[in-house]
């Protein structure tokens, strides 16, 4: 009988090659294929293929990238996997199809090596001492999350550059706010924000062996929301999560009065 994924299978590997899927499953949401990535941003573009810092993007259309689906287990060999992969709206050669494949198998593969807590990039001027773990770092799916939260940051920059539709929509409703607020827009603005993509939701549809990612979202939200949202804000002094091991010193005395503004303009863009 088919059914929903029960989170009590026995299997250490079981829960283990699903944890995998929905990792590598969501990483490919985060990670497309550089040829992907770079859609609207040639010419400007260095040799990496990543667009050139100072340059203004913008959001792509829509678009699907191959994307890991599904993988089947062979119990009497747990070195074997057979994958199922969603071509997308890539109709990529058949050469071509088969490396992206591949880079996906990595992925996944590399989702299970690297343990969970150290699954994080982090390109924050205010950490340059916390870039990517060490483990992370050996990895083809570190260096590609590297490259687009390098990207993710030159979006949110170009989003809030005044002189463009959003970013002209998004200022004018914040010196309104603080005319509002303080009578004035004579004040410091803080418009230092981190932006993080996290996991929101995954359905993983099991029969027998087999496994398949039916449904999926992506959340972007500020970092002090995933914070409050955890009820476990911690310090950079704290051993524990790195992956929030931050704070804004400036928010605390100066509350910023965009951080509403850019939940409502900004960030849904993005999303």
């Amino acid at each position: 009988m088919n059914r929903f994924l029960h989170p009590k299978r026995d299997s250490a590997l079981f829960r283990a090659w699903v944890s995998g899927l929905i990792f590598t499953f969501i990483s490919t949401l985060m990670i497309p294929p550089a040829s992907y990535a770079q859609i609207s941003f040639s010419p400007a573009v260095g040799g990496t293929g990543l667009p050139l810092p100072g340059i203004m993007i913008t959001p792509s259309a829509g678009f699907v990238p191959p994307m890991l689906k599904g993988i089947k287990i062979h119990p009497e060999n747990p070195f074997l996997f057979d994958f199922y992969i969603d071509s997308g709206d890539s109709h990529l050669p058949q050469d071509q199809f088969q490396e992206t494949s591949y880079k996906l198998i990595n992925y996944f593969l590399a989702s299970l090596t690297v343990p969970e807590n150290d699954l994080w990039v982090n390109l924050s001027p205010q950490e340059k001492e916390r870039v990517i773990p060490d483990k992370l770092g050996l990895t083809e799916m570190g260096r590609d999350m590297l490259a687009q939260d390098y990207i993710l940051k030159q979006l949110m920059a170009s989003l809030l550059y005044p002189d463009d539709e959003t970013g002209k929509k998004f200022w004018d409703k914040v010196y309104k706010a603080a005319y509002e607020k303080y009578g004035t827009t004579e004040i410091p603005i803080n418009t230092f924000n981190k932006v993080w993509i996290m996991p929101d939701r995954v359905t993983v549809y099991e029969k027998g062996d087999t496994a398949f990612v039916v449904e999926s979202h992506l959340k972007v939200m500020l970092e002090k929301d995933y914070v409050a949202s955890h009820q476990s804000p911690v310090t950079s002094e704290d051993p524990g999560d790195r992956r929030l091991a931050t704070s804004d010193p400036e928010e605390k005395d100066n509350p910023s009065v965009s951080t509403e503004i850019l939940k409502e303009i900004v960030l849904p863009l993005i999303e």
